[in-house]
């Protein structure tokens, strides 16, 4: 397996976070860039707490279900692409993402940049992306960001490291699940438990370099 030959991972890409009022949260990373290839997984907690991993290979399946905590693991074809069927590039204001996995289907509208998206954009990127730079940025997540964190331990032993490049709002999300409307989109409250980290409170869509140390 690619990503166990080495001894720090890296993965280029995005994550979107949002809840419903149904109480059903989600997660959606897609990546352009990863030791396992471009790909997209979704990460979601149902009202109940039950966490379904949403994977489109078995290889990414086992990754990152050795990396966060799962309840369920369905691998099934997963797709993030905006409204004309192209892939996903630099986010911007007005733009519709559909999201297919599964028994999930969703479709957002990319909103602006909060104060710490402007902010976030001064820091250079070979900086922001440096696990060394998280050392300064930790402290200042958990106190802005509920429920975030950008370094802490990860599954197996792994130490993992969210560096963030940029920050949009979602602003409208509709969300169905096995066919289900699953209303309005809502803050991602309470947090996410599939591992250290989290989504910002708020819907948002981050841009971010995530490093992973293997152990050994």
């Amino acid at each position: 397996m690619v990503a166990r030959r080495r001894s720090q991972l890296r993965f280029e890409g995005r994550i979107a976070g949002w809840g419903t009022a149904s109480g059903t949260r989600v997660v959606v990373g897609a990546w352009h860039r990863s030791p396992l290839g471009a790909f997209a997984d979704v990460m979601v907690e149902r009202p109940d707490g039950e966490r379904v991993l949403l994977a489109p290979t078995a290889e990414v399946a086992e990754f990152v279900g050795s990396t966060y905590r799962f309840d369920t693991t369905l691998v099934t074809t997963v797709s993030v692409e905006t409204a004309n069927g192209r892939s996903v590039g630099d986010a911007r204001v007005g733009q519709v993402l559909r999201v297919v996995a599964g028994p999930l289907e969703a479709t957002l509208q990319v909103g602006r940049r909060p104060a710490l998206g402007r902010l976030l954009r001064l820091v250079p990127r070979r900086l922001a992306a440096a696990p060394a730079f998280t050392r300064a940025t930790d402290p200042v997540a958990r106190v802005l960001l509920r429920g975030v964190r950008t370094r802490g331990t990860a599954g197996g032993g792994r130490t993992e490291y969210y560096g963030a490049v940029d920050l949009h709002r979602i602003a409208t999300a509709a969300t169905r699940w096995e066919g289900a409307d699953l209303g309005p989109i809502g803050q991602l409250d309470p947090p996410v438990r599939f591992g250290f980290g989290s989504s910002p409170r708020e819907p948002s869509i981050t841009e971010l370099v995530t490093t992973i140390r293997l152990p050994g």
